[in-house]
C-alpha cells in the first residue's frame, strides 16, 4: 500500500472494493487490462472499482454488446428525428 504525505493509504480495499489513486503510469495501465490468468474483471489501475481484463474472452462479448447497444440506441434517435413532421391538433371548443 502506498502512503501519501498525510499518511492516508493511496491503495487499498473498503468494504470488499478495491481503490488506488497512485500516479497511474503506462505500463500499470497497460498491464492492468491484459491479465491472461485472471477472470472477466480486474481491478482498475486507478481509481475505484473493477474494470474489464481484456485477456478475457467474455470481456470482448461485453464490448461488444455494450458497442452494439449503443449504436442501436444512436440509429433510434436519429430515425426519430428524421420522419418528424408538424402535427396538426384541432381543438373543439363546443
Amino acid at each position: 500500500m502506498g502512503d501519501n504525505e498525510s499518511g492516508k493509504p493511496e491503495s487499498g480495499e473498503l468494504f470488499g472494493i478495491p481503490y488506488n489513486f497512485e500516479e497511474p503510469s503506462i505500463g500499470r495501465l497497460l498491464s492492468s487490462h491484459w491479465q491472461p490468468d485472471e477472470g472477466m474483471f480486474v481491478e482498475q489501475p486507478f481509481g475505484v472499482g473493477y474494470t474489464l481484463n481484456l485477456a478475457n474472452w467474455r470481456s470482448w462479448v461485453v464490448a461488444a454488446v455494450a458497442l452494439g447497444l449503443w449504436w442501436q440506441e444512436s440509429q433510434q434517435g436519429h430515425e426519430e428525428t428524421d420522419d418528424e413532421e408538424p402535427v396538426e391538433v384541432i381543438v373543439d371548443d363546443d
